[in-house]
């Protein structure tokens, strides 16, 4: 028998349609092709596990993948184990996966093999501070993941941990009293304290945190430059100085505003102000654009099923990838008479037939086939134990597809606050009152001056 062959028999599992007994059905019956088992093909040898009794391929010296890995991570973790429980968890964890050759295959490498060794005996001690001070490489990110997804360290908003190093290495570059202070002070006072709340409110602070390394950019790019050009300080700094900022560069000089907003408030200069930036254009689609890619999506086959369901959510909902990304099983709600959605503080109603395609996708999700296990509440769980896809790779996909992510949005928004009060809308989508309002006043305006071209035309 063929390398191939062999590995689909040993894989093949049901119902014997000889005997009826749900095993191992690595055989055939004179050129059939029906599967059936080893008793009923008449093969002599045996595939149960000399350990477990399981049935299936040998792994090593006739006994099964798991058991393998067992005795491989006894001895690696349980010989010398400076804490026996943890490790005896750890151990369990990784031997539960669904697939426990893919644990080998991690293992593996000789860096791995070192963590392993020296978290089992205490060199690496079991805690946050001392995985902050490896080299921060994805094996030891990998392994983090892995031991906060099982209990054995407490789970940690990344991005935070991130953000906060980000800062005080970037505070660490400028010597200058007069551009240090401000940001420090921007950063730590009004940044900080609103991606902690974020946080520990279990929300998810990757836009935020992005937002916030912006802001503290532009900041320390301005007040450098207040200082190099003017000998001016945020404290002195007038408006001419911040026009001359805005009117001699990019548009990102922009995102200064708030942190003058912020010095306004701080009583740190309150005579300078900036307004909101303005788009010129607004991208949408046209609804008969959204309904055509809403149809292809829910009944075509050009994408794969996670990346269907995600371009619905940014298409029916006008949900932001980031959001999108981080959904839960948790957060579809299931009762007697449908399917609904928990995108904010009101469930939305998931019509047909997106209902069924969310159902089939919540019962086939990919990548819990890891050392995460099948325990992972992540709607699209990432590659990562514990760890959503990543909303670029989203984005990436869903734009190979052809759809404007900003159109669609936009488009989803304003058909829906013409279909429901805006105030309900902002409650279901989790959209600020503001800028529902704001779409819906955009929705209508089309219709505003049809009436008054018609009222025009009346006076002809």
């Amino acid at each position: 028998m063929c390398g191939p062959c062999f590995y689909e028999a040993m894989r093949t599992f049901g119902a014997c349609p000889g005997c009826g007994v749900d095993r191992l059905l690595p055989g055939r019956v004179d050129n059939d092709d029906q599967p059936v088992c080893v008793a009923c093909a008449g093969i002599s040898d045996d595939f149960h596990c000399r350990v477990c009794e399981s049935e299936g391929e040998f792994y090593r010296l006739g006994i099964c993948a798991r058991c393998a890995l067992r005795d491989d991570l006894t001895t690696l973790l349980l010989k010398d184990a400076a804490d026996p429980t943890a490790m005896e968890k750890l151990v369990d964890a990784l031997c539960s996966v669904d697939r426990p050759e893919s644990i080998f295959v991690w293992k593996r490498p000789a860096q791995v093999q070192d963590l392993l060794c020296r978290l089992a005996t205490g060199a690496l001690p079991l805690n946050h501070e001392a995985f902050d001070a490896e080299d921060g490489g994805p094996r030891v990110n990998h392994l983090r993941r892995v031991l906060e997804h099982h209990g054995l360290l407490p789970s940690r908003d990344e991005r935070l941990a991130h953000f906060e190093a980000w800062l005080a290495a970037k505070l660490d570059l400028i010597t200058e009293k007069a551009v240090r202070q401000p940001v420090e002070q921007f950063a730590r006072w009004h940044h900080l304290p609103r991606i902690r709340k974020l946080s520990a409110a279990g929300k998810d602070t990757r836009g935020p945190v992005h937002a916030s390394k912006q802001d503290v950019t532009e900041a320390i790019k301005f007040l450098t430059w207040l200082k190099d050009t003017h000998n001016r300080s945020v404290q002195d700094c007038n408006q001419q100085d911040v026009d001359e900022w805005l009117g001699t560069g990019p548009t990102t000089r922009h995102l200064v505003r708030t942190f003058l907003v912020w010095a306004r408030k701080a009583r740190i200069n309150q005579s300078v102000s900036i307004g909101h930036r303005q788009a010129k254009t607004v991208r949408t689609l046209t609804q008969e654009q959204r309904l055509e890619w809403l149809r292809e999506l829910l009944t075509g086959t050009s994408e794969s099923l996670p990346y269907r369901v995600a371009a619905v959510l940014l298409l029916l909902y006008a949900q932001p990838l980031v959001k999108i990304a981080a959904l839960r099983t948790t957060d579809v709600v299931v009762t007697p008479d449908e399917l609904r959605l928990a995108l904010s503080s009101e469930p939305v109603p998931v019509p047909a037939p997106f209902d069924q395609l969310l159902r089939q996708h919540l019962a086939s999700r990919p990548n819990l086939r890891t050392t995460a296990g099948t325990t992972s509440d992540l709607m699209f769980p990432g590659y990562r134990p514990g760890q959503h896809l990543h909303p670029n790779t989203l984005m990436t996909r869903i734009r190979d597809l052809g759809i404007d992510l900003l159109g669609a949005r936009t488009t989803a928004i304003r058909t829906l606050v013409t279909q429901v009060p805006p105030p309900l809308i902002a409650e279901m989508l989790g959209y600020s009152h503001q800028i529902a309002h704001k779409h819906a006043a955009l929705a209508a305006q089309p219709w505003t001056r049809y009436a008054a071209d018609r009222a025009a035309s009346a006076t002809d």
